[in-house]
């Protein structure tokens, strides 16, 4: 037998450190108190009302929840996933034991079983804990007396008298089955928390749990692979008596293992002691190389100081001897007084060049030493960066990688990476980045951790470089900085649209999605009527389509992908005055240049097919970007086909009368041209033959919840 207090560590809810009350099984397989599920979802919901988690940490007494429960707890609530009204409403809930977030489905808590062979060993559990307590009978009159038995139909303790009075012999109560004193009442039959009414008489393979028939036949688990309930408690009872067999065999190695990890420990001991003395001896090599730098540069600092108060005092004297009656003029006042010719040129010709000079010296006064101490100020940023990067290194830990392709620039910067092991080895990463700045001497890095492999920014400046690192962090150990990657932000703020299904949209020709961000160009059996009226030469309809909301003033960004397979696209912008003349203008499948009949001059017609354009379009097709033929625009055809990139963007400027194609890939402008901003303009896209258009996706928090899922 094993004793009943050997077991209490698997009698401890993870969340409260106590033992369980009334434990749920959580779809993972964990057990938790029902009192602690309801509080870390209160926890959740507060963190999800206040926008943070601060003030949630303290919502119960009771329950103790993890910095990386709470962690986990914001993630779910910036993900969006539990207020998607778009699908049905599921409950996240961030499992203590197991550290990752369960889905307990659209029932929540009402979903899960409660375990009742668990509860009955914590009851066990306590009722050895506190043998000399007893339960007291509950239908006494005060004194209650000591209760005898229980009965498991009524769910309450009985003494004697009591349980005779409340369960006389010849009534159905009298057939109520009764235990010994406890306060664990179990029902007889468990019943599926889905379908209240109904008792659960088969075990889900898939799901691992019990299931009732209504649940196979309709429900969640119409699909899966269910067996008897009798079925599974031999099987499952038989494979956990194997086990414990197994381990109950094992118990010398058990104990060898044991003896190992306390062996373990005391080396863990010595080895961090060790670790802590090496630490402190690299630092003091740090103080003692400070220590020396410091001694230095104030003897250099003082040597300097003795020099320049030298040189001043120096020249205190010299102009002190200019006074009267005092010094060089008070020795020439006497020489004056010799009379001998002879004697006063001899000492006044060497008296003279020194008064000279000091009258030089008096119209061209300066110090004779500098007061400012400039050149001895010492420059720590760099040191000061290199220290704060202080930390312990490890080769084990993976560099991590920005993967370029993944992360986006639009309105918001998505910064992806993934480590080259394909293994999650860091718990936490450090996200920088700065604005390239010429003008800048020192750069200011901009920090933020993340907890996943990915991170939306949203306050970065448009039209401006940045550049990005990440490194990551498992404990106190970090890995070396990642490559430095820069990515530019788009040009102009981003404007939202969707494609218009009302104005000219041809229906038979274009095919929208239904979320109206894709469009999609169908040469079917329209198209193909229309071609008994095609002569050789001659060229078919474009079918337009233009944006849902149009731009008055101010410089605006979107972006949209060119399927490769696309024929002919043409991508622009077109003003609201010549919307109908854009949808009128092209219906007749033919053109007269190539009528055998029309007469027409090819020659002249390029000039009046240019100057009638309703709107500012660029070419696009075959993998390939034309550039418009312009007076400004190479006139080799060939220089002007430019390899399509896989993300195309249009910036258009109503201030400035321009509008600019981009490689949104890299923010590089492609072409940019005049344009006539009189009214409000709309995107504007046309397609011919197979060819497909998809809008850019806004980068939002859901976005990169996705894209880390993908």
């Amino acid at each position: 037998k094993v004793a009943i207090k050997g077991i209490e560590r698997e009698l401890i809810c993870p969340a409260c450190k106590e033992l369980f009350t009334h434990p749920l099984i959580l779809p993972c397989q964990h057990n938790i108190c029902h009192k602690c599920v309801k509080e870390i979802l209160f926890a959740f919901e507060d963190s999800f009302a206040d926008g943070g988690s601060e003030s949630s940490n303290q919502s119960s007494p009771r329950i103790r929840i993890s910095a990386s429960s709470m962690d986990r707890i914001d993630r779910i609530n910036r993900s969006g996933r539990k207020r998607n009204s778009l699908t049905p409403r599921s409950t996240l809930f961030p499992c203590p034991s197991c550290q990752r977030d369960i889905d307990l489905g659209e029932r929540g808590i009402n979903g899960l079983f409660r375990n009742f062979t668990l509860e009955t060993i914590v009851e066990r559990y306590r009722q050895a804990a506190r043998a000399a307590i007893a339960i007291m009978c509950d239908f006494c009159k005060p004194p209650p007396q000591e209760s005898t038995k229980s009965c498991m139909d009524c769910s309450a303790s009985y003494c004697n008298e009591c349980f005779k009075i409340h369960h006389p012999w010849g009534t159905v109560k009298a057939q109520h089955e009764y235990v010994g004193p406890t306060t664990n009442f179990r029902p007889k039959i468990l019943m599926c928390p889905e379908h209240e009414m109904e008792r659960v008489n088969m075990y889900c393979e898939i799901c691992r749990r019990p299931v009732c028939h209504l649940c196979k036949l309709g429900g969640g688990h119409a699909n899966h692979r269910v067996t008897t309930m009798s079925t599974a408690y031999k099987t499952l009872k038989e494979k956990l008596s194997k086990d414990i067999e197994y381990l109950i065999s094992k118990e010398s190695q058990v104990k060898a293992h044991i003896t190992q990890l306390d062996l373990l420990l005391k080396e863990t001991e010595c080895n961090s002691e060790r670790a802590k003395q090496e630490a402190s001896h690299s630092f003091e090599k740090l103080y003692h190389v400070l220590e020396e730098k410091k001694s230095a540069a104030l003897r250099a600092i003082e040597t300097s100081k003795n020099i320049r108060l030298e040189k001043l005092q120096t020249q205190v004297e010299e102009y002190q001897g200019l006074l009267e009656n005092n010094g060089l003029v008070g020795y020439a006042q006497e020489v004056l007084k010799e009379t001998d010719p002879s004697c006063f040129v001899q000492t006044a010709k060497q008296l003279h060049v020194r008064i000279q000079k000091a009258t030089e010296s008096l119209r061209s006064f300066r110090p004779a030493a500098e007061t400012t101490f400039e050149d001895f100020v010492v420059d720590t940023a760099k040191q000061e960066d290199i220290l704060s990067d202080l930390s312990f290194h490890s080769s084990g830990l993976e560099i991590p990688e920005i993967n370029e392709e993944r992360s986006r620039m639009y309105n918001k910067a998505l910064i992806s990476w993934e480590c080259p092991g394909k293994t999650d080895s860091a718990d936490i990463y450090v996200l920088e980045y700065h604005k390239l700045n010429k003008e800048e001497e020192s750069v200011m890095w901009q920090k933020t951790e993340v907890c996943g492999k990915s991170k939306v920014l949203s306050d970065l400046d448009d039209d401006s470089s940045y550049a990005f690192r990440v490194r990551g962090y498992k404990g106190s150990i970090c890995s070396p900085w990642s490559r430095e990657v820069i990515m530019r932000t788009p040009p102009a703020p981003v404007f939202s649209f969707l494609f218009d299904d009302k104005c000219g949209y041809n229906n038979e020709h274009l095919q929208l999605n239904p979320r109206r961000t894709s469009v999609e160009s169908r040469a079917g059996f329209p198209l193909l009527l229309g071609s008994e009226r095609l002569q050789v030469g001659c060229y078919t309809t474009l079918d337009y389509i233009i944006g849902d909301t149009g731009i008055a003033k101010g410089k605006h960004f979107w972006a949209f992908n060119v399927e490769a397979y696309s024929y002919l696209v043409k991508v622009g912008v077109v003003p609201s005055n010549k919307i109908q003349k854009l949808f009128h203008n092209t219906h007749d499948v033919t053109s007269p240049r190539y009528e055998q009949d029309s007469g027409h001059d090819s020659g002249s017609e390029d000039a009046f097919f240019d100057s009638s354009q309703p709107c500012t379009l660029v070419t696009l097709g075959m993998k390939k970007f034309f550039i418009p033929a312009t007076p400004a625009a190479p006139k080799d055809p060939a220089s002007r086909i430019l390899p399509l990139p896989s993300c195309l963007g249009i910036c258009l400027d109503c201030d400035r009368g321009r509008v600019g194609f981009y490689d949104a890939g890299r923010m590089k402008c492609l072409y940019e041209c005049e344009v006539d901003c009189s009214g409000l303009m709309y995107p504007a896209f046309a397609l011919m033959g197979g060819a497909a258009v998809h809008l850019q996706e806004a980068v939002t928090a859901k976005y990169r919840e996705c894209h880390d899922d993908i």
